[in-house]
């Protein structure tokens, strides 16, 4: 069941704001044990941090979070209610977050000496935590506040904006804190948005089945039953051996289609199955929008 299938409003709204803060704090873990002490200076405002606190006497940290709320302040001044609570509760504990690790688990240098090994890390664990936000509509503010801003009041290209911010900070990196941890920055910059759309399409992958079978009783009634799903049964007719046939189209989820693939091959061992990946599923069980 996922988090859109809860009827009781109160465990749903309990269930995202679990998820958001796991998300949060997987980024926290992967920005502050990983990120700051590479210097990395990649994405939002957490890759402008690092810079900041290369040139002025401010943590990272402690940075983040006076950025986040002035930028929640202005949100909150232009779009209003639209700023939305979730996104309010994400920023607030992203910065504490980062500012509370500062002080009891204070980072002298990198875990490792394997930059690039901790440049996974970092790419990694945070893209993780957002892909878990984007998936139920949150996000954790920053940068994002300022794309809600001129999607609202003006008619500039949001992505671009944001590329150029970004690009604007590992720039920065090259000057501040040298041309070898720049590159690793630039690195990262690259490959943090295919990071984020891989774990998205990862945790919403979904299995589509076109069965083409003699006999659609049995399996349409191990649908119903054990997997509580629904499907669509159509006739068909096989164009060399003119035998009537149906075809039972549905779609579910990973490990419901293990168990659906075992029952076909014990109970029809001649059913032809047709089996696909789709991560971006709109109606009733799946995506709502």
């Amino acid at each position: 069941m996922t988090i859109r299938q809860i009827k009781n409003p109160m465990l749903r709204i309990g269930a995202e704001y679990g998820l958001i803060t796991a998300g949060i704090l997987i980024s926290v873990i992967g920005v502050y044990f990983f990120k700051f002490p590479n210097n990395f200076a990649f994405g939002g405002v957490t890759g402008l941090s690092t810079i900041i606190s290369k040139i002025l006497p401010v943590s990272a940290g402690d940075f983040t979070t006076v950025v986040n709320i002035l930028l929640l302040v202005i949100g909150f001044l232009f779009l209003g209610p639209d700023v939305g609570i979730k996104t309010v509760y994400a920023s607030l504990l992203l910065s504490f977050g980062l500012s509370l690790l500062e002080r009891i688990c204070p980072m002298s240098g990198t875990i490792t000496d394997e930059p690039l090994l901790e440049l996974i890390f970092a790419i990694f664990l945070p893209a993780v935590g957002a892909a878990l936000l984007f998936n139920i509509g949150a996000s954790s503010g920053g940068t994002d506040i300022i794309a809600m801003i001129l999607r609202k009041h003006t008619s500039m290209n949001i992505g671009t904006a944001l590329i150029v911010v970004d690009v604007t900070t590992v720039l920065l990196s090259f000057f501040v804190v040298g041309p070898t941890t720049g590159l690793y920055s630039l690195l990262g910059l690259l490959a943090k948005s295919f990071a984020v759309d891989g774990v998205i399409e990862s945790i919403n992958m979904c299995k589509c089945f076109n069965i083409i079978c003699d006999d659609a009783e049995p399996i349409c009634h191990f649908i119903i039953h054990e997997l509580n799903r629904d499907a669509t049964v159509y006739e068909a007719r096989g164009t060399f051996t003119q035998h009537q046939k149906k075809i039972i189209m549905m779609t579910m989820k990973r490990g419901q289609a293990v168990r659906l693939r075992n029952f076909i091959r014990r109970t029809e061992p001649s059913a032809f199955m047709l089996i696909t990946n789709s991560s971006e599923i709109i109606g009733k069980g799946f995506l709502t929008n």
